[in-house]
C-alpha cells in the first residue's frame, strides 16, 4: 500500500482521540484555559452527561477578535515561543490542541470579547469547520458551548459510559480544581440542577469541606510544610488536607493530587501517601487528601502525557520523601492513637515521630527532615544530622524495643531513647 499524507481532517480527529477521552476531558481542558486567562468566576453548565452540551463561561481575559481564528487552529498557543519554554511552564494550557481538538469532534461556538476591546466576537464551527464569524457585543470574557459531542465519530460514543457516571467524572473535574484555586468561584449546573458551588474566597477549608462534605472535612487534618530548600535539594511545598486515620476509603479515588496548579494521577505518589500512615490504616484502605505540591517549574516535566495527567520528576524520590513527611506530620499531630500496641506503646513515651538511636545500616537521604535531633555517629565523635528513610512498625519486644522496616532493612528502636 502506498504511503500518503494524511487529511488535515483525519489528523485533527486523531488528535482529538488523544486529547478529547470523555466529556470530562473538554471540562477540565476549557476550565484550565479559564484558568490560565485569569478567571476569577468559572460557571460549567451541561446537559446528558456532557454528550448534548458543555458551557463554560468565564469573566477572564478573553480572546482578541483578531485571533480566534487562530485560536483554533492546531499548535496555535499564546503559552510558548521556544522549545526552551517547555522547562519553566506555569501554565496549565501550552499545547494548542485543545481547542482544535474539541472542535473537531463536536458544533463549537465561542462567544468573546478582550478587555481591551469594545466589541466581541461570535464565532462557530462545526466538525472543525468554520460556520459563522462575526462581531458582536458581549461581556469580557469567553463563553464556550460544545454541542453534540463525538457526532461525527459514532464509535467514541460506544466507549462512553452512562450518564450518570460522566456526570460523576464531570463533576470530579470541577471540584478538584475548586480546590487547587479557592480564590476562583466555581458553579457546576448539570441537567439544569445546580450540583457544587464554591465561594471564591480563597479559603482551601471552605473548598475543601465544600468538595469532601463538612462530615468528611472534620475528620481531616491540615497539611503544611514550609517548602524551606535543605541542602540543595529542590524546594518542595505541601499544603492542604488529609483524611484522620479513622476515615478511609477501600480506594484511592478521593486522594487529589496537584503539582503547581496542575491536577495529576500519580499511582506512586498516591502510595506514598497511603504510606505515609503506616499500620494506622486497616490494610487495603486508602485515605482521603487533597494536596497541593509546589515546586520549580523546571523541576517537573508537564510534557509526558496528551492530557497532561501525568507528570515526571527530576527528583522523584524527593518529592514522595517531602509528601510523605507532610502527611505523616499530619496524621500524628492530629492526636489519633495507632491501632498496633507497638505505635500506641511509643506514644506513651512522647515520640510523635519515633527515631533510633543508632541504625544498623547505613544511612538514606531519601527522608532528609530539616528539624532532626542531632545524634551522635559513635562514641566520642562530635555530633552530627543524621538522616533516615520512612520506617514501618512492625512488631515489638518487651515493651522496649520497637522493630521496624525500611529500604535498607530491619530497624532495632530503643523507644526510652526514641
Amino acid at each position: 500500500m502506498a504511503i500518503v499524507m494524511l487529511s488535515e481532517e483525519v489528523v485533527a480527529r486523531i488528535a482529538a482521540g488523544e486529547a478529547v477521552e470523555r466529556p470530562a476531558s473538554v471540562v477540565k481542558e476549557l476550565i484550565e484555559n479559564s484558568i490560565d486567562a485569569g478567571a476569577g468566576a468559572i460557571h460549567t453548565d451541561t446537559a446528558g452527561g456532557g454528550r448534548k452540551l458543555i458551557r463554560i463561561s468565564d469573566n477572564g481575559s478573553g480572546i482578541p477578535s483578531a485571533e480566534i481564528k487562530l485560536a483554533f487552529a492546531r499548535h496555535a498557543t499564546s503559552k510558548l515561543r521556544a522549545a526552551q519554554d517547555l522547562q519553566g511552564l506555569v501554565t496549565l494550557g501550552f499545547r494548542g490542541e485543545a481547542l482544535a481538538s474539541i472542535a473537531a469532534v463536536s458544533q463549537t461556538t465561542v462567544i468573546t470579547r478582550h478587555r481591551g476591546e469594545a466589541m466581541g466576537v461570535s464565532f462557530k464551527l462545526h466538525g472543525g469547520a468554520v460556520q459563522h464569524h462575526q462581531a458582536i457585543g458581549t461581556p469580557a470574557g469567553t463563553v464556550v458551548t460544545i454541542e453534540n459531542l463525538f457526532f461525527n465519530t459514532p464509535a467514541r460514543l460506544q466507549f462512553l459510559k452512562s450518564g450518570a457516571t460522566e456526570k460523576r467524572h464531570i463533576q470530579r473535574v470541577v471540584t478538584r480544581y475548586a480546590l487547587a484555586y479557592p480564590s476562583i468561584s466555581f458553579v457546576l449546573k448539570q441537567d439544569g440542577r445546580e450540583q457544587f458551588r464554591s465561594s471564591g474566597r480563597g479559603s482551601l477549608s471552605d473548598a475543601a469541606a465544600k468538595v469532601f462534605g463538612l462530615d468528611d472535612f472534620k475528620r481531616m487534618a491540615p497539611v503544611s510544610s514550609e517548602g524551606m530548600p535543605r541542602r540543595g535539594l529542590p524546594q518542595i511545598g505541601v499544603s492542604g488536607y488529609v483524611s484522620q486515620p479513622s476515615l478511609h476509603r477501600p480506594d484511592r479515588s478521593r486522594i487529589i493530587l496537584f503539582i503547581n496548579g496542575r491536577a495529576i494521577q500519580d499511582s506512586a505518589l498516591s502510595h506514598a501517601i497511603a504510606q505515609a500512615y503506616g499500620d494506622l490504616l486497616p490494610s487495603g484502605q486508602h485515605p482521603l487528601a487533597a494536596l497541593l505540591i509546589t515546586m520549580p517549574p523546571d523541576d517537573v516535566d508537564v510534557n509526558v502525557h496528551p492530557t497532561k495527567a501525568e507528570v515526571r520528576f527530576r527528583e522523584a524520590s524527593q518529592v514522595y520523601a517531602a509528601v510523605q513527611r507532610a502527611v505523616r506530620r499530619a496524621v500524628l499531630d492530629s492526636g489519633h492513637q495507632a491501632p498496633t500496641k507497638g505505635l500506641a506503646e511509643s506514644r506513651r513515651h512522647d515520640t510523635p515521630s519515633p527515631r533510633p538511636a543508632y541504625q544498623t545500616s547505613a544511612s538514606h537521604d531519601l527522608d532528609d527532615d530539616a528539624d532532626l535531633d542531632f545524634i551522635p555517629e559513635a562514641a566520642g565523635r562530635p555530633t552530627k544530622p543524621r538522616t533516615l528513610p520512612l520506617l514501618r512498625i512492625v512488631g515489638q519486644i518487651g515493651a522496649v524495643y520497637m522493630i521496624a522496616e525500611g529500604p535498607a532493612g530491619l530497624y532495632l528502636i530503643d523507644q526510652n531513647a526514641a
